[in-house]
């Protein structure tokens, strides 16, 4: 047996220490360093006791490398192979997170059960009677998916290699542990040695692997920093648990865009996947209220309509409020300066309040001249047209900046019935034969003229 080896890791951090001390000398918490027992006995390599790789790796020139037989894998859902970048690339690790309850489990079982692929869904949280209940409210016909409930990653190495799956599941990362590691799982060495582990699995035998982690308190993944670098792709799940849509992000993607946004609405039967987001973001009303104004937005390649919503009222405790949701305070209060200077609104005494109706939050500036046009109408008490929409910038001189992609921006309000949709003139456009008026705006006393 080997000799015990015992370590220090910061649980906050991840970062290892000799001894015991107070405080972490990278991220400067106290209290949150703990000693951790590691055993390391002689081992050998997952893949040596298995016939599932015996190859050995040789430097190969990069125009010698062959890519042709490692297509992505599709995996059923637009939404997932949208933010992926179109589908699972072979070998890859892919991790998702999200608050409890919000559908992590779901989601991956949901995509495994619609696979066309063998499929083994490993859980560590739940047993298989558990899983076929659930998995009978969302796809009940299915012989591409095996359920195995096991937390040793020695055990499951000897199911895949019996198996042969062309994809795998593990829910969740923090309930494996492995044989050469004596800390209890979930702890930072017991996370780094199994996701090393299912690296080297993944890599060498060309099987995607997908990981689910849970998320600490601050809402970062759970477990070592580190663990977010040894991956290749982070998904991050959102959403409120009291509402209905879930939207799923990339916060790291080598293998694509980190800009791209997938939707979903949680129904009774699993999660349904929202094509036209349009039809969530903009509310559906019958008669006209002011401060509402469309915006023409980018989530990556995919052009959503969105609603933004003002409130301004005359300030009652003689300091004027600030208030915005979805979109960023500090660009709320320049373009508020913006009107009171170049426009001549006297709005410092009167309160301000901005949300970005679907519960999303928006860092396109491309929403400026909407936001502009929502707080005009709500000052004045005017609705604006349902058929109106605004893709434009603000400068800080008052000027309507172009902004990119106005095209696809403008074919998309065409499709969704806009009759009119607002832009800076010095946008280079080149559409023919549409059927929306394209308003063309220079300076932002231009929309104040419209609208009054």
């Amino acid at each position: 047996m080997a000799k015990l080896k015992t370590t220090f890791f910061c649980q906050n951090c991840g970062s290892q220490y000799s001894k015991w001390q107070g405080q972490c000398t990278s991220c400067k918490e106290w209290n949150t360093i703990t000693e951790e027992v590691i055993q390391k006995p002689e081992k050998s390599d997952w893949k040596t006791s298995s016939s599932i790789s015996k190859r050995v790796s040789k430097p190969l020139k990069i125009n010698e490398i062959d890519t042709s037989e490692d297509a992505r894998l599709d995996t059923s859902d637009q939404e997932f192979n949208r933010v992926l970048g179109g589908g699972l690339v072979p070998g890859s690790l892919t991790l998702l997170g999200g608050e409890p309850g919000i559908g992590k489990s779901t989601l991956l079982l949901q995509i495994s059960l619609s696979l066309p692929y063998k499929t083994l869904y490993v859980s560590g949280e739940e047993s298989q009677k558990q899983i076929k209940m659930r998995a009978e409210r969302i796809n009940p016909n299915t012989n591409n998916c095996y359920i195995l409930t096991e937390t040793k990653t020695q055990h499951i190495f000897k199911q895949i290699e019996a198996l042969q799956p062309d994809i795998v599941v593990i829910d969740s990362i923090q309930t494996l542990h492995s044989d050469y590691i004596e800390s209890s799982s979930g702890s930072i060495s017991q996370i780094k040695e199994c996701t090393t582990e299912l690296i080297k699995f993944a890599k060498e035998t060309a099987t995607p692997v997908v990981l689910i982690g849970h998320i600490t308190k601050d809402g970062h993944i759970a477990g070592p920093k580190i663990l977010e670098h040894m991956v290749d792709t982070v998904l991050q799940f959102e959403g409120e648990r009291n509402h209905v849509f879930r939207i799923l992000r990339a916060n790291k993607n080598r293998f694509g865009s980190t800009n791209e946004l997938g939707i979903y609405e949680m129904q009774g039967s699993g999660l349904r996947e929202v094509s036209n987001p349009s039809e969530i973001l903009i509310s559906q009303k019958d008669e006209d209220l002011s401060g509402n104004a469309i915006a023409a937005t980018l989530e990556g390649m995919r052009p959503l309509m969105i609603e933004v919503q003002a409130l301004v009222s005359t300030a009652v405790y003689g300091t004027p409020q600030r208030s915005a949701t979805g979109f960023n305070a500090k660009r709320l209060n320049m373009l508020l300066a913006v009107l009171e200077k170049r426009a001549g609104f006297r709005l410092g005494a009167k309160d301000v309040f901005l949300n970005i109706t679907g519960g999303i939050t928006v860092d396109d500036p491309a929403i400026d001249l909407a936001v502009v046009a929502s707080i005009l109408s709500s000052n004045e008490d005017e609705s604006l047209p349902k058929d109106v929409c605004f893709a434009a910038e603000v400068g800080l001189s008052g000027e309507i900046r172009p902004v990119q992609r106005v095209e696809q921006r403008i074919l998309e309000a065409e499709k969704l019935g806009f009759s009119t949709i607002f832009v800076s003139k010095y946008n280079k456009i080149t559409l023919k034969n549409t059927n929306i008026k394209v308003q063309l705006m220079s300076k932002i006393e231009d929309l104040v003229e419209f609208l009054t």
